[in-house]
C-alpha cells in the first residue's frame, strides 16, 4: 500500500528513522558553509540551466532550490514533495544505482537524482530538475504541453555531463568536510590532552609546595591555614576549614578559610553542633546531585553548602581533628582525581601534625612521614645535602629508578642543574638512556631528625614530549608531499649556518624550480600535478647525505639543504639529482619528463643571513632558467642585477595577487571626441568623451611601477588575467557611478590581453560586469591588441565576435606597430582604430606621418570605423588631427592619466 503521509511528515519521519546513524559531513555543515554551497549552487545553476537542490544523507535539505522563484512554484507543482522524497529514496536504498532520471507530466521536464557518498551511508543527494530543448516525445501520451519560455533550459546530452560533474563536485565537498571536521576533532582532543596535562603539572606544584610545609617553623594553625589554601586555590573551591569534636557532640573551629569575598561559614567558632558529615573515621564526598535524606540536606542547606569533602586525620590510629573542604557558590561533582589529590595533602598535613605531637620520637615521626610519601603520586627521593648521602626513597621511586640508585647516578642524572645558591625550583631532564622526559621539582628543608637536606620529586613528562613533538611536526611539514616546509627550512638553515660558522666547513644551499610544471598541471589535471610532485620529493629525499634536508617551499619549488658533514658528497649530491630527473615519471598511463633549473649558494662564503641566503639560491636559480631552463647555476655576485630584479617582481607580484589584487590601481586618461568628423558642424569642437582605464601597480615592497615593467611578465607567469579582470570590474563600476552622479554619458575603454580573451569564461566575465553596473554595453569599449587580433585569429576571432554581438565596441590598439598588413583588419568588425603614439611624434615636421594618419582617416571611413590618435603632446599636432578629421583625441596635450578622484573631481562633477 502507498504511503499516505503528508511530506512534510515523511521528511521527519524519514529524519527519525535514522536518529540512530552518525551525521554526515555535511549535515554538520556550519550556517556560514551552508550559505557558500548555496551562492555556488546557484551560480552553477545559472552558468547549466538547470533547477537543483541538495538534501543530506537523511533526506533533509541543505540548500534551497536555485532559479527563479516562480518558474520553480510551476515545477514543484509537477515535482511534488512526495515525488522528490521517493527518487531520493530510489537512490539512496539501492545498491545498483546511485543516479536516476524520471520522466514527469510535462513532456520535457526530466527529473533526476544523484546521490553522493561511501560504503556506509549516502552523504547527500542532488535533486536536478531540466527543461530539455531537445526532448523526443509523444504528445498524446501527455496531458500537458511543453514548458519553453523558462529562464534555465538544456539539450538532453549537457543534462547528463551536469549530473556526472555535480556528482563529482558534491564528492569533493564531502571529503573536504569529512577531512576539516575530522582536523577538528583532533585539535579538540589534543586540546583536552594539553589541558589534563596542565592540570596535572600544577597539581604536581602544589603537591610539592605542600611537603615543603614538613619543614616549616610557623605555628600549626598558620600550616593548616596554608595547606588548605593551596588545596582550595587548585579546587577553585570557596571554603575549607578545620576543627576538633570534644564531648562527643560539639566542636570547635581551629582554621577557617575562604576565597575573597566569600563570607565565612562560622562566625563563632567554639562549641558549635557537630555537622551530621564529621565525627567519622572514614572520608565522605558529597557533590551536587547526592542524595540525602529531609535532616541531612536542611544543615547542609542552612550552611549554604552545594558540595564538601570531609577526612579525619588520624593521630595514633584515631581522628584527632577534621578537615572539610566546601564549595558554596555553584553546584559541583567531585572527580576521582580531586578525591585524591585531597586525601593525599590531609595525609601530609596529618604527618606534619603527628610531628609536632611526638617530637621525642623520631622513629614514629619518620615512619609517619615515609607512610605519607609512599601514597604521593610522583617519585620522591631524600638526601643529605652535607654528606650527599642519600636518607629516603619512596616505594615510587624505588620501583622507576631502582637501576639508577644501583648505580647511585641520582645526582648526575637529576640534581645537575640546580643552581649553586638555589633552595627550591623545578626544571626539565631528559633521560637519554630511557629516552623518557621527566620533570624535578626540588627544594632543601629540614629532616625530621633536623639535619638539612635535598628533596627532590620527579615526573614522568614523556607523554607531554612527545605531544609537543607531534605538534612540532605537524607545524614542520608539507602537507602534499611530506617533506618539511619553509618555516622547518629557514630554522634548519639557520642551525647549519651556525654549524659551518663555528667548525670552519662549508655547506650548500640549492633552490629547485621545476620547468613548466604548468603544462603538466593544465594537461592532466591537478591530481596528477599532485602525484608528480610527491613522487619527486620521494626521489629526492632518498639520495644520501640530504635524507633529513630537503624542503617544499611551495608550488613547484623545493630547497635542498647540503649539511656541513654531507658536503663532501656534493658533487654525488647533484649528480644524483640530475640522474632522478632525466629519468620519465610514470602519470595517467604514460611517461613524462620533467626537468628542473636549481641555483646553488654556498655558506658561510655567499653569507650566513637565512633570509639573504635563501634569497641568492632563488636568483641563481633564475639565472639558470634564464640561461634554457634544465640547469644549474652558482650563485655569483656578478648576476646580472636585472635577473634580480626580476625575481623581485615576480615575487611580490605573487603577494599581491594572493592579496585580492588591491595593489594593483586604475587610473584614467580622457578621451576626446572631434565633432566635425562626423561632420556635424564647420566648425569643429572637441568634446570631452569618457576615459581610457590604465593599470598602475603600487607596490608595497617595490613602489611605484609602469604596465611595460610588469605587465609582460604577468601574462608570462599567468597571473595577468585576475589583473584584467581587476581593471574591467574597477572600470565598470566607475563608469557606472559617472553616468550616475556626473554629469554626461560617458564611456569607458578597456585594455583585454591575449591571457584574457583566452579564457573561457571571458564572455561571462564581461556580461556580469555590465550586468552589475545595470551599463549599457555601448558604454564599454574594449581594446585589442593588433598581436591578438592578428597573430591569434584563429583562435579568438569567434570569441571577439561574440563580444561585438554583446553591443560592446572594438578597438584595435597599437596599429601600425609593424606586426600586419593593413588588409588584415578586415578579418573583425572593428569600431575604433587605434594609430600608435609614434606617429605623432613627428608629425608637425615628417610627411609620412601625416600621409600614414590622413591615410588612416580615409580607410576608417570607408569600413565604418572611427580613428583614435594617441599620444598627443601639443597644440601644433592636435590642430593638424583636428583638420584631417581624426575623430578621437587623447594624449598629454590633454591630460595625463590620473587617479580616479582626481579625474572625476576635473572631468566627472566639473565637467
Amino acid at each position: 500500500m502507498r504511503d499516505t503521509k503528508a511530506p512534510a511528515e515523511l521528511m521527519q519521519a524519514q529524519s527519525k528513522g535514522s536518529g540512530s546513524k552518525e551525521m554526515g559531513a555535511l549535515g554538520q555543515l556550519a550556517p556560514k558553509n551552508r550559505q557558500e554551497l548555496q551562492t555556488w549552487q546557484d551560480m552553477f545553476c545559472e552558468m547549466a540551466g538547470v533547477y537543483v537542490q541538495c538534501l543530506d544523507g537523511d533526506g533533509v535539505p541543505i540548500t534551497e532550490f536555485s532559479g527563479n522563484s516562480h518558474e520553480i512554484d510551476i515545477i514543484q507543482k509537477y515535482v511534488t514533495p512526495i515525488r522528490i522524497h521517493n527518487i531520493c529514496m530510489r537512490v539512496s536504498e539501492s545498491d545498483l544505482e546511485d543516479q536516476a532520471v524520471e520522466i514527469t507530466e510535462i513532456p520535457n521536464l526530466r527529473l533526476a537524482a544523484v546521490a553522493v557518498g561511501g560504503a556506509d551511508r549516502i552523504e547527500a543527494v542532488w535533486i536536478v530538475c531540466g527543461l530539455f530543448t531537445d526532448a523526443q516525445y509523444d504528445q498524446s501520451f501527455y496531458h500537458y504541453p511543453p514548458i519553453d519560455n523558462f529562464q534555465y533550459q538544456i539539450s538532453e546530452s549537457k543534462f547528463y555531463k551536469t549530473l556526472d560533474l555535480l556528482r563529482e563536485t558534491l564528492d569533493i565537498l564531502i571529503k573536504v568536510e569529512a577531512s576539516r571536521s575530522k582536523a577538528v576533532a583532533i585539535s579538540e582532543e589534543s586540546k583536552a590532552q594539553e589541558k589534563e596535562m596542565t592540570s596535572s603539572f600544577h597539581r604536581a606544584e602544589i603537591m610539592t609546595e605542600i611537603v615543603s610545609l614538613l619543614d616549616s617553623d610557623e605555628g600549626i594553625e598558620e600550616v593548616m591555614a596554608q595547606v588548605l589554601s593551596r588545596l582550595c586555590s587548585y579546587l577553585q573551591i570557596s571554603n575549607a576549614f578545620t576543627c576538633k569534636i570534644h564531648h562527643g557532640t560539639l566542636m570547635d573551629i581551629i582554621v577557617q578559610w575562604t576565597q575573597p569575598g566569600v563570607p565565612k561559614l562560622f562566625s563563632n567558632t567554639t562549641d558549635q553542633e557537630v555537622c551530621w558529615f564529621l565525627g567519622r573515621s572514614k572520608a565522605i564526598a558529597i557533590s551536587s546531585d547526592t542524595q540525602m535524606n529531609a535532616g541531612e540536606r536542611e544543615q547542609i542547606d542552612n550552611l549554604g553548602i552545594k558540595a564538601l569533602v570531609a577526612m579525619p586525620i588520624m593521630i595514633g590510629g584515631n581522628p584527632a581533628f577534621y578537615a572539610c573542604l566546601t564549595e558554596n557558590r555553584e553546584n559541583r561533582v567531585w572527580s576521582i582525581d580531586d578525591i585524591k589529590f585531597i586525601n593525599d595533602s590531609i595525609r601530609i598535613l596529618q604527618s606534619i601534625i603527628t610531628k609536632r605531637l611526638q617530637t621525642n620520637s623520631l622513629a614514629s615521626s619518620f615512619a609517619s612521614l615515609e607512610a605519607v610519601l609512599d601514597n604521593v603520586g610522583s617519585s620522591i627521593y631524600v638526601r643529605d645535602i652535607g654528606t650527599g648521602i642519600l636518607l629516603f626513597a619512596n616505594r615510587s621511586f624505588k620501583k622507576n629508578f631502582s637501576k639508577e640508585l644501583t648505580e647511585n647516578r641520582l645526582v648526575e642524572l637529576f640534581e645537575g642543574n640546580i643552581p649553586s645558591r638555589s633552595h627550591s625550583g623545578n626544571y626539565e631532564v631528559h633521560h637519554r638512556d630511557r629516552e623518557k622526559w621527566y620533570d624535578v621539582y626540588y627544594t632543601r628543608i629540614k629532616w625530621v631528625d633536623g639535619r638539612p637536606v635535598s628533596l627532590c620529586a620527579i615526573y614522568d613528562i614523556t607523554e607531554k614530549k612527545l605531544y609537543q613533538k607531534r605538534m612540532e611536526q605537524q607545524a614542520y611539514t608539507d602537507f602534499l608531499t611530506g617533506l618539511f616546509n619553509r618555516m622547518c627550512c629557514e630554522k634548519d638553515l639557520a642551525k647549519y649556518v651556525d654549524e659551518a660558522r663555528t667548525t670552519g666547513k662549508t655547506g650548500a644551499l640549492m633552490y629547485l624550480d621545476l620547468d613548466d610544471f604548468k603544462h603538466i598541471n593544465d594537461s592532466l589535471g591537478h591530481q596528477y600535478g599532485d602525484t608528480l610532485l610527491q613522487d619527486i620529493s620521494k626521489a629526492i629525499s632518498r639520495i644520501e647525505g640530504i635524507t633529513n634536508s630537503c624542503y617544499r617551499m611551495g608550488g613547484d619549488e623545493f630547497v635542498i639543504i647540503v649539511p656541513p658533514e654531507s658536503y663532501h658528497r656534493m658533487d654525488k649530491i647533484v649528480e644524483e639529482i640530475k640522474n632522478a630527473f632525466a629519468t620519465p615519471w610514470y602519470l595517467k598511463d604514460s611517461d613524462y619528463y620533467c626537468t628542473m633549473s636549481m641555483g646553488v649558494v654556498k655558506f658561510p662564503e655567499h653569507g650566513d643571513n637565512v633570509s639573504e641566503l635563501i634569497r641568492k639560491s632563488d636568483v641563481a636559480m633564475y639565472e639558470a632558467k634564464k640561461s634554457g631552463k634544465n640547469r644549474i647555476a652558482e650563485y655569483s655576485d656578478n648576476i646580472d642585477s636585472s635577473s634580480i630584479h626580476r625575481i623581485d617582481l615576480e615575487k611580490n607580484m605573487h603577494k599581491a595577487i594572493s592579496k585580492k589584487v588591491d595593489e594593483f590601481e586604475v587610473f584614467f586618461q580622457p578621451v576626446f571626441y572631434n565633432d566635425k568628423a562626423k561632420g556635424k558642424g564647420k566648425k569643429s569642437k572637441i568634446k570631452h568623451l569618457g576615459a581610457e582605464a590604465l593599470v598602475r601597480w603600487n607596490s608595497e615592497s617595490l613602489g611605484f611601477l609602469s604596465p611595460d615593467e610588469f605587465v609582460p611578465l604577468a601574462e608570462y607567469l599567468g597571473l595577468i588575467t585576475p589583473i584584467g579582470n581587476h581593471v574591467l570590474k574597477k572600470a565598470c563600476e566607475c563608469c557606472r557611478q559617472w553616468n550616475e552622479t556626473g554629469n554626461g554619458d560617458f564611456a569607458i575603454s578597456v585594455n583585454v590581453s591575449v591571457v584574457q580573451i583566452m579564457q573561457n569564461d571571458i564572455l561571462d566575465i564581461i556580461k556580469n560586469c555590465l550586468e552589475e553596473n545595470n551599463l549599457k554595453p555601448e558604454n564599454l569599449i574594449l581594446e585589442i591588441t593588433e598581436r591578438l587580433a592578428i597573430n591569434d585569429l584563429a583562435r579568438t576571432k569567434q570569441t571577439i565576435l561574440d563580444i561585438k554581438d554583446m553591443g560592446i565596441r572594438l578597438a584595435l590598439d597599437d596599429f601600425g606597430t609593424g606586426y600586419s598588413a593593413l588588409s588584415s583588419i578586415r578579418a573583425l568588425p572593428f569600431d575604433i582604430i587605434k594609430v600608435d603614439r609614434e606617429f605623432v611624434k613627428n608629425l608637425e615636421k615628417d610627411e609620412y606621418s601625416k600621409a600614414f594618419v590622413r591615410s588612416m582617416v580615409d580607410m576608417g571611413k570607408s569600413i565604418g570605423a572611427d580613428i583614435c590618435i594617441e599620444g598627443v603632446e601639443t597644440k601644433e599636432q592636435m590642430e593638424i588631427l583636428e583638420s584631417m578629421g581624426v575623430t578621437y583625441i587623447q594624449g598629454y596635450y590633454y591630460d595625463k592619466p590620473l587617479r580616479r578622484a582626481a579625474f572625476e573631481e576635473k572631468y566627472v562633477y566639473n565637467r
